[in-house]
């Protein structure tokens, strides 16, 4: 059992855990990711790792309450435990010889933006960040960001903090002002790493971005996470989950990702309507 150290909401869907797992903190680098089970009942679910204190031996996960696993994760309170916590999982980033990166995020994928900006930034390379949210009140991680970004720019759909508009506005509007960017990494929604990746691909600027599709086991078994990439079948959990973005076939990873979307909602309704029974 990894009993949970530290909660915080970050907003009103996203929370922020410290789980105790010496062993997988010890060696967690940025980019690499976890897989957990709430209980012994529970589906295995990946997150990636947000942050490690290797003295404290805790990992930093960040989650949004988006389904039935979410929701029973974040109900648990500090002192509470979870079943499983396996990692660390995937590849780290790659930040050898980069010495000056465009780290864009949206949304919830600001948290796993984040220690990539931080790694980044303690190597010594410029670090230009721009993040998006819907709204002011999703934001999150802005401190965190400041601390580690030599530039950073804040985008809202709504124009309710920041600059309103989509992230890929600035992303090229720094580009053809003539920042050269070794390397633009994006991490966020499907839909926004695909239109990063086709900002940055006129100008032949080498884009990472994260996957994170249905995933099982992590360990490459059980084929869950396939993802096409550069027309070859590749998997998330052995193979990334960082990918050439000019090579990844979004469309087939966002019909893949939308394949049980009807099961998770009725495993959601399930679990609330049990929550209203148990409270009447």
């Amino acid at each position: 059992m990894y009993r949970i150290v530290h909660k915080r909401a970050l907003n009103p869907t996203v929370v922020m855990m410290d789980i105790e797992a010496p062993l997988v903190a010890r060696k967690a680098q940025a980019g690499q990711f976890i897989i957990l089970r709430v209980d012994e009942d529970g589906e295995r679910i990946p997150l990636t790792v947000a942050g490690v204190n290797a003295d404290e031996g805790t990992v930093k996960i960040i989650f949004q309450l988006v389904g039935a696993t979410t929701d029973a994760l974040g109900r648990k309170s500090e002192g509470d435990s979870i079943q499983d916590f396996v990692g660390p999982l995937g590849r780290p980033t790659e930040t050898e010889g980069l010495h000056k990166v465009c780290v864009v995020g949206g949304g919830v994928g600001c948290a796993i933006a984040l220690p990539v900006a931080q790694k980044l930034h303690d190597l010594g390379c410029e670090v230009h960040t721009v993040i998006g949210f819907r709204s002011k009140d999703l934001l999150i991680l802005e401190d965190e960001f400041r601390a580690c970004s030599d530039r950073l720019t804040i985008m809202t759909d709504d124009g309710s903090y920041g600059r309103q508009g989509v992230i890929t506005v600035p992303l090229k509007e720094a580009i053809e002002a003539g920042e050269a960017y070794d390397e633009v990494i994006a991490i966020g929604p499907l839909i926004m790493m695909k239109f990063v990746a086709a900002t940055t691909k006129p100008y032949g600027i080498k884009t990472v971005v994260s996957m994170n599709p249905i995933m099982i086991d992590g360990t490459g078994m059980c084929g869950g996470c396939r993802l096409t990439v550069g027309g070859k079948t590749r998997f998330a959990c052995v193979d990334g989950p960082e990918f050439d973005g000019h090579e990844v076939d979004f469309d087939g990873a966002m019909t893949r990702g939308g394949m049980y979307r009807d099961f998770e909602r009725h495993a959601r309704e399930a679990g609330c309507n049990l929550l209203k029974q148990e409270a009447n």
